[in-house]
């Protein structure tokens, strides 16, 4: 029979300060360890955090060098800090986990609105509706026209075009020309332009009926980081009466949607 013999692994593995024995006991004092960490931005000493952690010194040093070996801790000047390897857990993952929350956030919306929604991008050159929310008491607009040649009709197409400049404004009128869709769409470059000069930041933007006959809606810009982006809601036109309202209560979620993003 093959003899284990002790030292360092077992004095990890020992149930001294709590947090039971055995690997699952190593694994909550590490993550104790961890969070007492991140509790001092500016570090702390191995008897602070023994004391706090009610843990054997010697036992902790020996946690907190196999954390620093691993790069999730690092010793400066007898402090201990987090390390590098803590920012990189989920980097590769950052997307998948950006775009649940996003819709996540998009559903909740949708249910106290009880208005289909939309989050969408404006980026390399061209609108791009990058989620959307709706069920059957919440319908979608239906895209008979495609959005990315549209923009000047929708809601969602003149709150983007209303954060470029004027440059970026003609390059993409120059390259979707604004089609007559409705009776109230306006085809007039001069006349959009100036719609979209004055249009205060703070305040939604409207479609009524310039996209569909069908449909009314209205969008608030998202600012994060570098996004030209905007949450949207449509409504019935027999709901229009709703579309204010709904607008004020998009303003409001906007803020957190933008948390929602962030990293």
């Amino acid at each position: 029979m093959p003899v284990v013999r002790g030292g360092r692994h077992d004095d990890l593995l020992g149930a001294g300060g709590g947090g039971g024995s055995g690997p699952f006991g190593t694994l909550r004092r590490a993550l104790r360890l961890l969070e007492a960490v991140d509790r001092r931005p500016d570090g702390a000493t191995l008897t602070e955090l023994a004391r706090e952690l009610t843990l054997p010194e010697a036992r902790l040093r020996l946690l907190a060098e196999e954390l620093e070996t691993e790069g999730y801790l690092a010793r400066q000047d007898g402090r201990w800090a987090l390390g590098g390897a803590l920012t990189l857990l989920g980097t590769q993952h950052r997307e998948t986990m950006v775009r649940a929350r996003l819709h996540h956030r998009l559903e909740e919306l949708r249910d106290e609105l009880g208005a289909a929604v939309y989050f969408s991008r404006y980026h390399d050159g061209e609108l791009s509706v990058e989620a959307v929310s709706a069920d059957e008491h919440a319908p979608a607009v239906h895209e008979w026209a495609d959005f990315r040649a549209t923009a000047h009709a929708s809601a969602i197409g003149k709150c983007l075009l209303a954060q470029l400049d004027h440059d970026a404004r003609l390059d993409h009128l120059s390259r979707h020309p604004a089609a007559r869709l409705t009776a109230r769409t306006i085809t007039g470059t001069d006349r959009l332009l100036h719609r979209l000069d004055r249009q205060p930041a703070t305040v939604p933007v409207l479609d009524l009926q310039e996209y569909s006959m069908d449909t009314v809606c209205a969008a608030v810009p998202i600012v994060a980081g570098g996004t030209v982006g905007c949450l949207a809601t449509s409504l019935p036109v027999d709901q229009a009466h709703r579309l204010r309202e709904a607008a004020d209560l998009l303003s409001l979620r906007a803020a957190p949607l933008m948390l929602a993003m962030a990293v």
